[in-house]
């Protein structure tokens, strides 16, 4: 009975988010991968469920701070204005570079950042997930574009990816990138 009163207090938390029974699934990601090359701006081309993103052009704008760390600013125009937040993130294991740990306060741990497929120049797939007591776990997905339209190959190949790595994409939904300065 007390793992399913927990339960419940925590549904309406993720309410807007992707959640499955079971633990994280573990996907594999970018072999070799090359955070310099990875710096600078990404748009958000498509994105399963997050509360903290209901805007439209969104995007994020990674740099190298002095300390090691990388900044990132998220932006999206929501209720008439842009909104931004700043993040740092870091890589948490040097033998898997392609796993960062990504903060938007000093008070939250690090959340998984997971790039699994990455050409630096054109398109990105990422992946995050939290497990709740290893009973259910909360997805995040983002497909990412150098630019802020993908051509409809590479956004299929990244939901093909994504579903192979047993990830749902099934609440998948495309950004509105339309309108943009």
């Amino acid at each position: 009975m007390f793992p399913i009163f927990w339960i419940l207090l925590l549904l309406p938390l993720v309410s807007a988010q992707t959640y499955h029974w079971g633990p994280c699934p573990t996907p594999s990601v970018q072999p070799n991968f090359n955070l310099q090359q990875y710096l600078g701006t990404w748009y958000e081309i498509a994105k399963l469920p997050a509360s903290f993103e209901r805007g439209k052009c969104i995007q994020a704008d990674y740099s190298l701070r002095g300390d090691g760390t990388i900044r990132v600013l998220n932006s999206q125009f929501y209720k008439g204005k842009v909104q931004t937040v700043e993040g740092t993130a870091v890589v948490q294991d040097p033998k898997k570079t392609a796993k960062l740990g990504v903060s938007f306060s000093y008070f939250t741990p690090y959340g998984p950042y997971w790039v699994l497929s990455t050409d630096y120049v054109s398109g990105a797939v990422v992946y995050s997930c939290t497990d709740v007591l290893r009973i259910f776990h909360v997805d995040y997905a983002w497909i990412l574009g150098r630019s802020r339209f993908l051509p409809a190959e590479k956004v299929e190949y990244a939901r093909q990816l994504l579903a192979k790595e047993n990830i749902d994409t099934f609440k998948m939904s495309v950004t509105d990138q339309t309108g943009c300065d």
